[in-house]
């Protein structure tokens, strides 16, 4: 890897534990806005590199803020980066086509809610609680897939040249 990409990770990478601090208060609930930032990168990135934008930085902004859910988001945040971006194709040379980022977001929207759910379970013991708690997880995946995708095709970020080595 060029020292380029490297430094574009590492970006992406402190976005994410930037975003995944904090939530953004609804009723009954938070929402964390770190699922834009995987859904962008995961456009414009390889597999291995999204995956690391998603699951490392997710599983790093854990680790520092709530450390329970930790391993879940390595495994749930990094599958749903490394299938957008190979779902989408933005690794290539070119941009990734709409329909593709729609279908590659969608899937790692599906991604993140299934890992949560389960984890939820795992964790908590009770399928009730992953219940209770689904959806904000469909509501933060929903919004992460629409704003990161957005942040590609609506603004002039899609002119961001990452090296592809």
């Amino acid at each position: 890897m060029s020292t380029k990409k490297i430094c574009a990770v590492a970006v992406f990478m402190a976005m994410n534990v930037a975003l995944s601090s904090f939530g953004v208060p609804v009723p009954g609930g938070k929402i964390y806005l770190n699922d834009v930032i995987i859904c962008f990168a995961s456009l414009i990135l390889d597999p291995i590199s999204a995956f690391i934008v998603g699951g490392v930085g997710a599983f790093l902004g854990d680790a520092i803020f709530y450390p329970t859910p930790m391993f879940v988001s390595l495994v749930t945040h990094g599958l749903q980066g490394a299938a957008i971006s190979l779902i989408a194709g933005g690794y290539k040379k070119e941009l990734p086509k709409l329909w593709r980022a729609i279908v590659g977001v969608t899937v790692g929207a599906i991604i993140m809610v299934g890992g949560y759910t389960i984890g939820k379970i795992f964790f908590y013991s009770t399928l009730e609680y992953a219940i209770m708690k689904l959806p904000f997880e469909i509501l933060q995946a929903s919004v992460g897939a629409v704003l990161g995708t957005l942040l590609l095709f609506a603004t002039p970020l899609k002119r961001i040249k990452i090296p592809k080595e």
